[in-house]
């Protein structure tokens, strides 16, 4: 699909100066001043924050309104002896925040338990079916981690049954708030606590911070004891790596190098990953789909016994099974995108007045349908929800395109669902089957009327134009430290203009294009992963404008600078 690339607007002759202040400021070449300018970083004092994040500029866990209800409850619960239960969810953000809490308040004296929802018998959140079970376990207090702060009648059955419950979420808040003993959520609407892109475990991270500092124990060490699982489940949620999530990334991934954590190192060692320096790549696309693996294709909860593990032999063999549940989560994969792409070509014959896409099926696994969907709206670029129907009653996943609220396009149909919850880029909901083409008809009204048709086109960012012979080591080098790249601080896109394409491109792979560029003696070499199709309309000499990004290709002993083709335009086709 063609992409949309968006250049940056030239600078003024204000700007222009500015940018060259900067630049002798901070010793950094222009380029990167700009770079550093653009990304709202404008004094030597926030760059040197920015390139040195330090525990020291996490803010006072304090700052929630709720929190020193919830400290003086949980301590008490320490005090009494009471059961204490982690309520989690099912992803790496749940798992890593319930192995967390888990971790962090065993290691202080709690009698300490968990428990994950089953995702195709529970589903999400909060579960009325797990209560019985949690009170039949000696459970007098509750704290949720990545969710409940809509679970308003399991919360109230809660409290029936004699239960208290601390919710720690970051999920948006619907208007009426459940009747909790205390909520710590960054999204609550007077929340005063100054970053509210925590993910689930960073939130979780706060209350038991919080809970040290209380005790007089928030030592270094302490304070750094779990954040390689924090890094985790904040890398693994597409949060924006910024503010807290940049210390908690930056920080943790040095942590999850020294491999403390026997679980996390098990999974590093069956993702083959064992061998390099760990970055954020390596987190989204080796282990956070692993951790997800078990709850996608059974229980969650395998997951957690591996990242509380304190044992070498029992978690390599949960690893092992934890890499088997991948394995069979691939496959499931592939199946239902190749059918879901099929429903769609069958059901949506003029796409592109299509605003909105729905698609279920009696077949599909409920695991799954939540990274499909994300496969879909990469190909496809329209609002997806898909859908799993079981006994007439289903369980779907929603992703969305840029700057489009799809939780939003889900409140203004909520009658027709059962239930729903999630983020502006990616929900779950509950349906009744008799329910769906009203539901299907609603949103595509509410998407039409609130999508303009700029937004179906996919955005590429561009940071920079530049030449090739602008490329070199120290402009690398420099680029590298803007690492842990994520979300609102991506990897800088280049462009580059009317280069030439050099010898005979090929592919590699599963359609991956390789090809080298030439302009002014000066060459580059490029990978575009799934760009093969471009391969027909290229030839030796072609002129193209290329959208890239820089890394290292290190081979052994050797490196060198390699583009990671983004998108490219012939020029005359």
């Amino acid at each position: 699909m063609d992409k949309k690339w968006l250049v940056p607007p030239g600078l003024d002759a204000q700007e222009y100066e500015a940018i060259e202040r900067l630049a002798i400021e901070v010793k950094a070449p222009r380029l990167i001043a700009e770079l550093l300018s653009r990304r709202g970083l404008r004094n030597e004092a926030e760059i040197r924050d920015f390139f040195k994040p330090d525990l020291s500029h996490l803010h006072d866990p304090y700052l929630f309104e709720d929190m020193d209800i919830a400290v003086t409850r949980i301590l008490k619960a320490l005090e009494d002896k009471e059961m204490i239960t982690i309520y989690g969810d099912y992803d790496v953000d749940g798992t890593t925040a319930t192995a967390l809490l888990y971790l962090g308040l065993k290691r202080i004296g709690a009698r300490i338990d968990f428990y994950i929802p089953h995702r195709m018998i529970d589903g999400y959140g909060l579960s009325l079916g797990s209560l019985d079970q949690l009170r039949e376990n000696g459970s007098s207090l509750i704290i949720s981690v990545d969710c409940g702060v809509n679970a308003l009648e399991e919360i109230n059955a809660i409290k029936d049954l004699g239960m208290e419950i601390i919710i720690t979420d970051h999920h948006n808040p619907k208007d009426e708030l459940p009747p909790a003993l205390a909520i710590i959520n960054p999204k609550l609407p007077d929340c005063q606590y100054p970053f509210e892109h925590l993910a689930g475990v960073g939130v979780a991270y706060k209350l038991l911070m919080a809970i040290y500092q209380r005790l007089g124990i928030d030592t270094c060490e302490n304070v750094l004891k779990y954040m390689d699982l924090v890094a985790v489940g904040t890398i693994a949620d597409i949060v924006p790596l910024v503010g807290e999530n940049r210390i908690f990334a930056s920080i943790g991934l040095q942590h999850l190098i020294e491999k403390k954590n026997l679980g996390l190192n098990a999974l590093i060692q069956i993702s083959g990953l064992n061998h390099k320096t760990l970055d954020t790549t390596d987190i989204v696309f080796g282990i956070a789909p692993r951790i997800n693996a078990a709850g996608r294709m059974g229980s969650a909860a395998m997951a957690v016994e591996l990242l509380i593990s304190t044992d070498e032999s029992n978690s390599s063999e949960l690893a092992e099974m934890i890499e088997r549940d991948n394995s069979l989560r691939q496959q499931e994969d592939q199946k239902t995108f190749y059918e879901a792409c099929e429903i769609i070509e069958k059901k949506y014959k003029n796409l592109a007045q299509t605003p909105c896409m729905v698609v279920s099926s009696d077949d599909w696994h409920q695991g799954v349908i939540g990274i499909v969907a994300s496969k879909l709206v990469e190909k496809y670029y329209r609002p997806v929800i898909m859908i799993s129907f079981k006994d007439g009653f289903g369980s779907g996943s929603g992703r969305s395109v840029a700057d489009f609220n799809l939780f939003a396009a889900l409140q203004h149909t909520e009658h027709n669902l059962h239930s729903f919850g999630g983020h502006k880029y990616a929900v779950g909901l509950t349906i009744y089957q008799e329910y769906i083409d009203r539901f299907e008809n609603e949103l595509a009204r509410y998407v039409a009327d609130h999508l303009q048709m700029e937004q179906i086109q996919p955005p590429l960012v561009i940071d920079h134009q530049i030449e090739l012979y602008d490329i070199n080591g120290y402009l690398l080098d420099a680029i590298e430290r803007f690492a842990p790249f994520g979300p609102e601080n991506l990897r800088p896109t280049f462009m580059s203009r009317d280069v030439s394409v050099a010898n005979y491109p090929y592919n590699v792979g599963r359609n991956h294009l390789k090809l080298k560029v030439v302009k002014d003696g000066i060459s580059l070499d490029l990978i575009g992963y799934n760009l093969g199709d471009y391969l027909p309309l290229l030839k030796k000499n072609s002129i193209i404008d290329i959208a890239y990004t820089l890394e290292y290709n290190r081979f052994g002993d050797k490196s060198s600078i390699q583009g990671k083709l983004r998108d490219l335009k012939i020029k005359g086709a």
